[in-house]
């Protein structure tokens, strides 16, 4: 496992939960203190190991205190590379019609690249679950990018 990509993965995993950069830096570290903690025993699933600690953890953090939304300077430039802002605000605009659960598998899938393994055990879902739900999301996601463009 390559450390900074993971560390990056469950960044972005916690910021989208959690929509704070402190608290997502706070909990990204403690995700990967209690990860080395027990590392000898999950060698073999160290994503599905650390995507289970952070979705613990913003759990955790959800019961002590409510998310503040998004500030307007938020930056995804890295996200969007390439994209016009035009196609970036169709997108985010699409994705705020989905649920929170479908954004969060839209993200770990597609944003994160993980495997429908990794995705599914730190979910806790079957795989078929799981690829149906990712198949909804995505048909949801792409009518509501045609629902948008045809709004033009």
């Amino acid at each position: 496992m390559d450390l900074e990509k993971a560390y990056d993965k469950i960044y972005r995993y916690t910021y989208f939960k959690l929509n704070d950069q402190a608290v997502a830096e706070d909990i990204v570290q403690e995700t990967f203190l209690r990860f080395m903690e027990q590392r000898g025993r999950f060698s073999d699933y160290e994503m599905r190991y650390l995507y289970t600690i952070a979705r613990n953890l913003c759990i955790d953090e959800f019961r002590r205190v409510k998310p503040e939304p998004l500030p307007d300077d938020y930056e995804q430039r890295n996200f969007y590379s390439g994209k016009s802002t035009e196609d970036i605000v169709m997108v985010r605009e699409a994705l705020s019609h989905l649920s929170v659960e479908d954004q969060e598998l839209l993200l770990l899938r597609h944003v994160n690249k993980e495997s429908v393994g990794t995705i599914s055990n730190a979910l806790g879902i079957s795989r078929f679950a799981l690829y149906r739900r990712l198949k909804a999301a995505e048909n949801e996601l792409r009518m509501r990018l045609e629902v948008e463009k045809n709004e033009e």
